[in-house]
């Protein structure tokens, strides 16, 4: 490995928490990212002719609180500044290694919690907390997301100016807010997680590397937490649905069905790492999700799923957190356990729903249903419906074949 691979691998690894040390000084996530990318020039400047440091995160972080201490020695006076960040700024030489682990910790936390302010919107709060923590470019983002490269950059400078003029605090907060803003970083991750499990758009049914970066960010926020049950309900969660990322798809990247899916395949590794995150979690939205993850888990064969008791889940899920997709998933469950006539009233009231007008897993669910019931004329209509209504090639394809296989039936 050349200095500039070592350079970029390491910057990779270890920005979050360089940015993360730098805010805490300089108290502007934009300022901070910026340093740190001085950091990583002088790094690329540097490490060619002298060599990669024993220690080069320590090398990254010092140089950059370095030139953060620089930076705000020109923009106030000493006396001033030194009465605000501490000891920061006394006048000795920054550390040739970060702060203890516990220091670098509370700075990531109120890094992510920053990066996931409510004041931003959703579209915001993904893109800094996938360029802040999860260390991706903005065209990485922009692939991932299926939008342009301007618009993203677009977003993540919108987002810090609007973090910078509300004057937002880098802290974790407590309280009341710390239970909003807690709620905010989960749901980003949630989301980040979704988006690479089942692609909206494009050519793809699975993004891994979307996975792979909100389960990372999972285990950094259950580590930064662990007394915080539903941190590790999410943790527990994507560990779960991780460990079948793999099965989902076939040789062609087309989908390949629960009932269908060679379970050697999944990743027995994280399903343990699920059940011991399980063990800390507690009855919130996420953990019961993990539980109906777990359930699928267990199951060697997809015969031997316990539908009654994911129905059952599903229906404690639906009183947590009131919601048409939730309601159609506990169809699905219940079709499963009772039949698939009992699951059709359930959907069938689904369908006045406004919010589910567009949404093609309705129709595709319905479809399904009718197909069970022998039904299989209505049946391909709402498989060709399903197939109009999504975004994404892979599951068109596989809607618009089972449409056909209900026309040779």
């Amino acid at each position: 490995m050349t200095a500039a691979q070592a350079v970029e691998t390491v910057f990779r690894i270890e920005s979050a928490r360089i940015i993360a040390g730098v805010a805490r000084i300089v108290r502007d996530i934009g300022i901070a990212e910026e340093i740190a990318q001085d950091a990583l020039v002088a790094a690329l400047e540097q490490w060619p002719e002298s060599g990669v440091p024993e220690k080069p995160g320590a090398w990254l972080m010092a140089t950059a609180k370095h030139r953060a201490v620089d930076l705000v020695r020109r923009k106030e006076t000493y006396a001033r500044k030194l009465a605000e960040v501490g000891r920061t700024l006394e006048d000795v030489p920054p550390p040739a290694e970060p702060a203890g682990p516990q220091d670098i910790d509370d700075d990531l936390l109120r890094l992510i919690f920053t990066a996931c302010h409510p004041v931003l919107a959703t579209d915001a709060r993904i893109a800094l907390t996938l360029r802040l923590m999860g260390g991706l470019t903005t065209q990485e983002i922009a692939r991932a997301f299926l939008t342009s490269e301007p618009t993203v950059a677009q977003r993540i400078v919108r987002a810090k100016r609007v973090l910078a003029k509300a004057g937002v605090p880098f802290e974790v907060p407590y309280g009341a807010d710390r239970d909003e803003r807690l709620s905010s970083v989960l749901e980003v991750i949630y989301l980040i997680f979704n988006e690479g499990y089942a692609a909206t758009a494009g050519e793809d049914l699975v993004r891994p590397a979307l996975c792979e970066d909100a389960l990372r960010l999972a285990r950094v926020l259950a580590g930064l937490m662990p007394k915080e049950p539903e941190v590790h309900g999410l943790a527990a969660l994507l560990e779960f649905q991780a460990s079948r990322t793999t099965a989902r798809t076939g040789p062609d990247g087309e989908p390949v069905l629960l009932a269908d899916q060679d379970r050697s395949r999944w990743n027995r590794l994280l399903i343990r790492r699920g059940i011991e995150a399980m063990g800390r979690a507690g009855s919130g939205p996420y953990s019961v999700q993990a539980a109906i993850a777990g359930c699928h888990a267990d199951a060697v064969r997809y015969e031997d799923t316990d539908w009654t008791t994911i129905a059952a889940l599903y229906g404690r899920l639906v009183q947590l957190v009131p919601s048409p997709v939730v309601e159609l998933n506990r169809a699905v469950a219940v079709s499963m356990a009772q039949g698939p006539q009992a699951a059709l009233a359930i959907v069938d009231a689904l369908a006045r729903e406004p919010a589910l007008r567009a949404y093609h897993l309705l129709p595709s669910v319905r479809g399904d249903l009718l197909w069970r019931l022998g039904r299989r004329a209505e049946a391909r209509a709402e498989f060709e419906r399903a197939a109009s209504l999504t975004r994404n090639a892979r599951e068109r394809a596989l809607l618009l074949r089972r449409a056909a296989e209900a026309s040779d039936t």
